[in-house]
């Protein structure tokens, strides 16, 4: 199994959010070699590419209610 689909299958957008900012700090730091910085910021592109899939599944999931539920409930109120 990939590293890739290994993050999928384990990690929340929380969790993968959070091991983001922490990456960040890190590098914002400054304190890093450059190889530190060069792993840092490869994890960094594998989670932000997660969470950005996340938030797309999570928008195509609001428009699917929206389509149906929450405009049919609006329609029956007018």
């Amino acid at each position: 199994m990939s590293k890739s689909s290994k993050l999928q299958h384990t990690q929340t957008f929380e969790s993968a959010l959070a091991e983001l900012e922490t990456i960040v700090n890190g590098m914002e730091a400054g304190q890093m070699s450059l190889e530190q910085s060069l792993a840092s910021y490869k994890r960094g592109a594998e989670l932000l590419k997660f969470c950005q899939a996340a938030l797309q599944d999570a928008q195509q999931q609001v428009k699917v209610l929206e389509d149906g539920v929450l405009k049919n409930f609006g329609s029956a109120e007018q």
